[in-house]
């Protein structure tokens, strides 16, 4: 009798260690999952690969969903990776996001920018706000037939009150004599807010645009025409005039099942953290490209 109570109290130990350490194994095997999909992806295509990735997270002490943004952890991850990329090398961005921080998306958009081997930005699924900030920001758009970008027209307020900045605008200039000082401050940094972000859109597409439609675009995008969450899908984008391609290969895919939604918080921006010494072959320099 004594023996049998032994064993089953040693199985019940063991189920409560095997509860702590599978998890610990299923997260190490999938590091090492996305570790091989990162390396086999930039030895096909000779190039850098950063991932920028947004899902929905639970956190795991409370259970409340909270909503993951571009923000300044994020840039600093980006500029991070890009300065240990060889000038002259190719950068391959994954990009899936609803945006975040007008500042977080700007240091990435013109660090890509600034970048001199060719950028190729992905858009498997959506990439909203200053997610498409970014992705026009690339030499190259890259997205699924089904997935959208979204305008990039500033909104002022907080997190839980937000406000289109051209809907600020267009109110003030309602005749209302009541109006106090706050809402007349709220309207000028509403006009700053337009001026700014539609003049570095305008200065992110000068690279591949005329400027007429560099500015005919910036002012389409940022203007306030459409409400923030509008999809705008590969057609509505040609429309506008902004070059993207529908040549998605398998591997993204591939890639971002091995982001799933987790319950715990992880890096939403990941690459290889090492710097490449040495050029791909075969790299043609920036000014040689194809528009």
């Amino acid at each position: 009798m004594l023996a049998a109570v032994f064993d089953l109290s040693w199985l019940f130990w063991l189920f409560i260690v095997a509860q702590f350490f599978i998890p610990l194994y299923q997260k190490q095997m999938l590091a090492l999952r996305r570790n091989r999909a990162f390396h086999g992806f930039e030895q096909r295509r000779r190039t850098r690969l950063i991932t920028m990735i947004h899902r929905q997270e639970t956190m795991s002490f409370l259970g409340f969903p909270i909503a993951r943004y571009i923000d300044i952890e994020d840039s600093e991850q980006v500029l991070r990776a890009v300065r240990l990329t060889p000038p002259d090398m190719p950068i391959d961005f994954l990009l899936h996001t609803p945006g975040g921080l007008v500042l977080a998306a700007e240091q990435i958009a013109f660090a890509l920018k600034r970048h001199q081997g060719k950028v190729t930005v992905f858009v498997p699924h959506y990439a909203m706000s200053g997610g498409a900030l970014v992705a026009i920001a690339a030499d190259e758009i890259v997205m699924d037939p089904n997935a959208v970008l979204g305008p990039v027209d500033p909104q002022l307020g907080s997190a839980q009150a937000a406000y289109p900045a051209a809907s600020i605008i267009r109110a003030l200039a309602q005749p209302n004599p009541n109006r106090d000082d706050q809402t007349l401050i709220l309207g000028d940094v509403a006009e700053k807010a337009l001026r700014q972000v539609t003049a570095t859109v305008k200065r992110l597409l000068l690279e591949h645009y005329s400027e007429a439609d560099a500015e005919r675009i910036a002012n389409k995008l940022s203007s306030g025409e459409w409400t923030h969450d509008y999809a705008l899908d590969v057609a509505g984008l040609r429309e506008l005039g902004i070059k993207v391609t529908e040549d998605m290969p398998r591997e993204v895919y591939e890639l971002m099942d091995l982001f799933p939604q987790t319950s715990q918080r992880r890096p939403s921006v990941e690459f290889i953290p090492l710097p490449y010494t040495s050029p791909p072959p075969a790299v043609r320099p920036r000014g040689d490209r194809s528009s």
